[in-house]
């Protein structure tokens, strides 16, 4: 099937998603939308993500997406099954890494860096309380990292503190794994490399999410054929379109503004 998968974040943050559903699957076109206009959604109540979630989902099947992934956690947590219950097409959501977490840690403990919005739904305790009986689990919210990483601040001396800050309590309680449970976290793993000891492992579900959309497109019958040529991909962005343009890269895509 020749139309686009269609992605969804709230910002750039989703573009890690994108890169490994881009790697696993070469030869499918994609269309993202970053709405960094109401980033962060974590800080926002269930109601509102819910309607941002209905805005991305409407303009992303205007423009023939065949499937939808709600590259974003807290939309994920809140939103995705309102956006099943509700139209047609395959949505692929986005889940904290606590499975992995919870077979490989070796102290007992594992460190969670995500937002409010994450951390407070339902969607992420039933996950947590099915995969950690037996592990204590240590949450943290990440304030202002996803604003930082939106404002290109990723080496800025302010996302230094604040990651010293979230991590410092972590690490006091020997945690050996930290799972990042926003997409935006990823673009943080070289500070977080430089930041934490060397046996912790940093943890996220961005190969895991790819392998699922994958999945769901055989099931649906929707995945393309055509391997003669590589995939097309747009980006838009309803801010600034120099952040997310730096991110992704050199590649086959198009940057441009959206007004959303």
């Amino acid at each position: 099937m020749e139309h686009p998968i269609g992605i969804f974040d709230s910002g750039v943050g989703g573009t890690s998603i994108w890169k490994e559903i881009h790697r696993l699957l070469p030869h499918e076109d994609t269309l993202y939308l970053a709405d960094s206009k109401n980033a962060p959604y974590g800080e926002k109540s269930m109601e509102a993500i819910v309607q941002l979630s209905i805005k991305n989902t409407e303009l992303l099947l205007n423009k023939n997406c065949k499937a939808i992934v709600v590259a974003c956690n807290t939309a994920t947590t809140n939103a995705i099954a309102y956006l099943r219950k509700n139209y047609k097409v395959p949505f692929i959501g986005i889940e904290p890494a606590i499975k992995p977490a919870a077979l490989r840690t070796k102290t007992g403990k594992v460190g969670i860096l995500a937002t409010k919005g994450t951390l407070s739904s339902s969607l992420f305790h039933n996950t947590a309380k099915l995969h950690t009986a037996g592990i204590t689990v240590l949450e943290q919210e990440g304030t202002g990292l996803v604003s930082l990483i939106e404002s290109g601040k990723l080496q800025s001396k302010e996302m230094e503190t604040l990651l010293r800050q979230y991590l410092t309590p972590m690490l006091a309680e020997d945690i050996d794994c930290l799972v990042l449970g926003c997409t935006h976290y990823p673009y943080l793993v070289p500070k977080l490399k430089e930041l934490l000891p060397h046996h912790v492992q940093i943890i996220d579900s961005g190969e895991a999410v790819a392998r699922q959309t994958k999945n769901v497109l055989e099931k649906e019958g929707i995945l393309r054929t055509t391997t003669t040529a590589l995939g097309k991909h747009q980006f838009y962005s309803n801010t600034n379109v120099e952040v997310l343009d730096g991110l992704l890269g050199k590649g086959n895509y198009a940057v441009d503004y959206l007004n959303f």
